[in-house]
């Protein structure tokens, strides 16, 4: 029988991505296992030297580390261990080495069901994810509307 002990979900705070945490952590219950969440904050390729962004950017991590820690603080109420990773860089390759390096059990990402140019456009997380994961990875297919960086801290 294949074991879960270590659960991965990664988040954008979008509905969607919610409701796979959600459905991530019934399985964590379930399981008993542990249930890390991860955000992954894109580079932006370059950085402009007014001091004022820099200070932007700080206070968006601030917001983004205050808001996955009001997730793990969810999933300790319930009883569940929970981890919070903030990366930096491409969303499935950060995914993907995050998941490698803790040795993850299990995936539970959202999909929108991108189709056509969008998709081609955009890319898809979640394929790049399902394709190079080091583990199973259960998708859930969730909706496309976002939480502003403000509302994500209340």
């Amino acid at each position: 029988m294949y074991n879960v002990e270590r659960i991965l979900c990664p988040t954008d705070f979008s509905d969607g991505s919610l409701q796979a945490f959600s459905a991530a952590s019934d399985i964590a219950t379930k399981l008993g296992a542990e249930l890390s969440v991860i955000y992954v904050l894109p580079v932006q390729s370059a950085l402009p030297t007014d001091p004022t962004t820099v200070f932007e950017v700080h206070q968006l991590q601030d917001l983004l580390h205050k808001r996955l820690d009001e997730m793990i603080r969810e999933l300790n109420d319930k009883g569940i261990e929970g981890r919070a990773f903030l990366e930096h860089g491409d969303a499935a390759g950060e995914i993907v080495r995050t998941a490698e390096e803790q040795r993850m059990d299990l995936i539970v990402i959202a999909t929108f069901g991108k189709t056509g140019w969008r998709r081609l456009a955009f890319g898809s997380v979640t394929e790049k994810v399902v394709r190079q994961a080091p583990c199973p990875v259960l998708v859930i297919r969730g909706s496309e509307s976002l939480i502003r960086a403000e509302d994500a801290a209340a």
